[in-house]
C-alpha cells in the first residue's frame, strides 16, 4: 500500500492544539484511518491531552475518554467489559499514551490488562521525554541526552520495553515510526483483527524536545532507523520478525549508519560533539545499539 491509497477520511481534524511538525498528529491521523469511526480512545496526561484543544471543544472526531496518568488501560479494561454487556464487542478500544504514561507512570495498569488478556490496543507513542510538562526525562529517554533533568546528559540507558511486554506472551507487538506510515497503518490493522491484547510503540520525534527545526521530523525518525536506533519489527506468536530497512539490517543486506550521524542533528545532544567531540559517550551510545542487534539476532527463529 502507498501512502496515496490510504482512506481519505480524517479523524483529526483542523484547530488542534499541535505544535508545527507535532509528530503524535502524524502517527494519530495515520492510526485513525486504520481504526475507523468505530474506535473509543483513552488518553492519560500527556501532550495529546492538550492537542485535542480546550473544552468544550474538540478536533478528534471519535469518542475520547481523559483519564489520570496511571489509569489508561484500567480505563480501557472496564470499558471493554461494559461494551461486552451492551453486545459491541466489535468496536476498537484503544490506549494512546505516552511515554511516560507507558514505561513509567502507566505501567502497573498496562501489566495488569496484558495478564487480563483483555481485548483492546495499546498504543504508546513514544517521543522520549515528558514532553508536555517541561521535556523531563523518562524511562524511554536515550543514554547520553539532555532534558530538564538531566542537563549534563543521562547517565542511564532506556529500559527496553518490548522485552517487558514481550514477557507478557500477548498475541501480537509491535513497534512503528511516525517516518513509514504505510508500515504504521499495516500494523494497526493486524493488531485490530487480533483478539487479546496487542501493543504498538510507535517512534514520534519531537522538535522542541529533541531540538530541531520542525521541517526534520520525518528526516528524524527514518535516520533512527536507518542507523539501527529504532527497530521496527513485529512479535505473533512467540516469533520475532523484522520490517523495511531493519529487515535489511537483520538480513546483512544494509549496514546500519552510525549513530552520531542520527545524534549530532539533535539539539539534545549537542553536548557530545560542543566543545569538542565526547569519544566515550558517542561510543557507548554506539555500543548499546550495537548490543541490541546482537540481542535480535539470536533471537530470530530459522524459516
Amino acid at each position: 500500500m502507498a501512502i496515496k491509497d490510504l482512506p481519505k477520511e480524517e479523524y483529526i481534524l483542523p484547530g488542534s492544539a499541535a505544535c508545527p511538525g507535532c509528530p503524535a498528529t502524524i502517527g494519530l491521523r495515520i492510526i485513525l484511518k486504520a481504526l475507523g469511526r468505530n474506535t473509543i480512545m483513552v488518553i492519560p496526561a500527556c501532550c495529546t491531552a492538550v492537542i485535542e484543544s480546550w473544552y468544550p471543544k474538540t478536533s478528534f472526531d471519535i469518542p475520547i475518554l481523559n483519564i489520570a496518568f496511571e489509569a489508561s488501560a484500567a480505563a480501557a479494561s472496564g470499558i471493554v467489559s461494559a461494551l461486552k454487556k451492551l453486545g459491541r464487542e466489535k468496536t476498537n478500544v484503544v490506549v494512546w499514551a505516552g511515554d511516560g504514561g507507558t514505561y513509567d507512570i502507566g505501567l502497573q495498569a498496562m501489566s495488569g490488562a496484558f495478564e487480563r488478556e483483555t481485548d483492546f490496543i495499546y498504543i504508546c507513542y513514544n517521543n522520549q521525554i515528558y514532553s508536555n510538562t517541561g521535556i523531563q526525562r523518562s524511562g524511554a529517554t536515550p543514554y547520553g541526552a539532555w532534558t530538564t533533568t538531566t542537563v549534563g546528559g543521562k547517565k542511564e540507558v532506556p529500559k527496553d520495553m518490548g522485552a517487558i511486554v514481550r514477557a507478557h506472551h500477548i498475541p501480537y507487538v509491535a513497534t512503528a515510526s511516525i517516518s513509514y506510515p504505510e508500515d504504521l497503518y499495516r500494523k494497526v490493522m493486524k493488531a485490530k483483527q487480533i483478539r487479546g491484547p496487542k501493543y504498538i510503540e510507535i517512534l514520534t520525534p519531537c522538535p522542541p524536545g529533541w531540538r530541531f527545526s520542525m521541517d526534520m521530523t520525518i528526516e528524524m525518525g527514518r535516520l533512527a532507523v536507518e542507523t539501527g536506533v529504532w527497530p521496527l519489527y513485529e512479535y505473533e506468536n512467540e516469533r520475532m520478525i523484522f520490517n523495511g530497512i531493519s529487515k535489511a539490517i537483520i538480513e546483512g543486506k544494509y549496514k546500519r549508519k552510525p549513530v552520531d550521524e542520527w545524534l549530532k542533528l539533535q539539539g539534545r545532544f549537542s553536548h557530545l560533539f560542543k566543545p569538542k567531540r565526547d569519544e566515550e559517550r558517542i561510543r557507548r551510545f554506539q555500543e548499546y545499539v550495537d548490543e541490541m542487534w546482537e540481542r535480535f539476532k539470536r533471537m530470530i527463529t530459522p524459516d
